[in-house]
């Protein structure tokens, strides 16, 4: 196997990891933004059950729940974004000290 192949079997390992790191940031948004709507639902079916204001409370906490689980996601979600593509500009970049290492 000559250099340059190595050199591109790596630089293709490295984009291959990062879009695996990609795919698993958006499934961990997609698991924040499914709870987000579960609790949304359990405070809708509170509504539903009580028609008297005995369950606001309970409602009120699960609607700001999710809301608060949807906004931790998007954050999270924007945040490991930026660091994953801050990443992407060091895939490759020893290629060229690599191959004047060799001359």
């Amino acid at each position: 196997m000559s250099d340059t192949e190595l050199n591109k079997d790596l630089i293709l390992r490295e984009q291959l990891a990062l879009q695996r790191t990609r795919l698993a940031n958006q499934s961990t948004f997609l698991s924040f933004l499914r709870s987000a709507m579960y609790f949304l639902i359990a405070g809708l079916s509170i509504h539903n059950f009580y028609t008297v204001g005995s369950g606001l409370v309970i409602e009120l906490f699960l609607f700001g729940f999710a809301a608060l689980l949807f906004i931790m996601g998007f954050i999270n979600y924007s945040y490991q974004l930026r660091l994953i593509k801050k990443s992407e500009i060091h895939v490759g970049a020893y290629k060229v000290e690599y191959l004047l290492k060799k001359k």
